[in-house]
């Protein structure tokens, strides 16, 4: 039990660190190669962070357990949104630009809405997947495309230290121990629920959604206190996007599978419900540069209300 606690602990303070690191380098080469930075948030922070999800739910379809990919995916989205975005606004203002609000929450409410529309029979099949991925693949370019075009204003380079080769290095790097140490704190997680005698359906929708979404967490935090805000956005909104289309989709063109009763009458209904709240939260305290405590305690109860009814259902009841 000690071991395993201190194993937490110490993952964490690694995944806090390769957090900072990944958000400078990610920051640099923003800053070196002229790419705004939300399109670094989307593409970098937001799919990168992403990995852990894709790999829990790859391999749960190879193994058949679909409700643990799917559940991972749903969890995660929640997380990223109650929970990330709840912290973040409630350390430092959360300042969301026009160019989210325009383009980059349509493209995620679009994508909630379409796998809710493909998994509403009760199945995913390989077509299901395949039409996932081939929206992923179209929505990275549009957004791409979207924010270079508005020109997003790009970080001062006198924010930044070290060239370009170090700014790669620490992408790079970051990014490895971010993956790390998120693996490590989810095995040490579930080890410990186990002992504790916690239902593998608990600990997919909680610990291991929430678990997977720590580097999220951490870079969003860290980006913002950097007064970064366009960087933690486009992390949750491209991991968001990414979890949705690519983490649902690929389990899908691996292995076709029957989605369970509960994440249709709950979790997408939940998840669908924290997004709009988000991007009705961003429009409300726009005017007022951006979502403060009172935007991030909202978002926080949203999170902790789905964790209490998880339990409640599964545990509790």
């Amino acid at each position: 039990m000690l071991v395993i606690a201190l194993t937490l602990c110490v993952a964490l303070a690694l995944l806090v660190w390769s957090a900072d690191r990944f958000v400078a380098g990610a920051a640099g080469l923003s800053c070196h190669f002229g790419v705004p930075p939300i399109v670094v948030g989307i593409v970098v922070i937001g799919f990168g962070t992403s990995a852990p999800e894709l790999l829990i739910s790859t391999i749960s379809a190879w193994q058949g357990n679909s409700g643990l990919a799917l559940g991972n995916a749903i969890g995660s989205n929640i997380a990223n949104i109650g929970l990330i975005l709840g912290v973040t606004a409630f350390i430092t203002p959360l300042v969301v630009a026009k160019q989210t609000l325009r383009v980059e929450y349509p493209v995620l409410l679009l994508a909630t809405a379409v796998v809710w529309f493909l998994l509403s029979d009760g199945d995913l099949s390989f077509a299901d997947g395949f039409c996932l991925i081939a929206m992923l693949f179209g929505a990275l370019l549009f957004l791409t495309i979207s924010a270079i075009r508005a020109h997003e204003p790009k970080i001062d380079p006198e924010e930044l230290d070290g060239g370009l080769l170090k700014a790669l290095f620490w992408t790079v790097v970051g990014l490895a121990l971010l993956l790390v140490s998120s693996k490590i704190l989810v095995d040490a997680s579930v080890e410990l629920a186990q002992i504790f005698g916690v239902s593998d359906l608990v600990i997919g929708l909680t610990i291991v959604a929430i678990g997977t979404s720590l580097p999220e967490l951490a870079a969003s935090i860290t980006g913002a206190l950097k007064h970064h805000s366009d960087l933690a956005i486009g992390n949750v909104v491209g991991s968001n996007i990414f979890n949705t289309l690519g983490v649902i989709g690929v389990p899908g063109l691996i292995h076709a599978y029957t989605i369970p009763k509960d994440a249709l009458t709950r979790d997408l209904p939940i998840m669908l419900f924290a997004t709009l709240l988000v991007i009705a939260l961003s429009f409300l305290t726009y005017k007022a540069k951006g979502m403060h405590r009172l935007s991030g305690l909202v978002l926080l109860s949203c999170f902790f209300g789905f964790q209490v009814t998880i339990y409640l259902q599964n545990v509790g009841g």
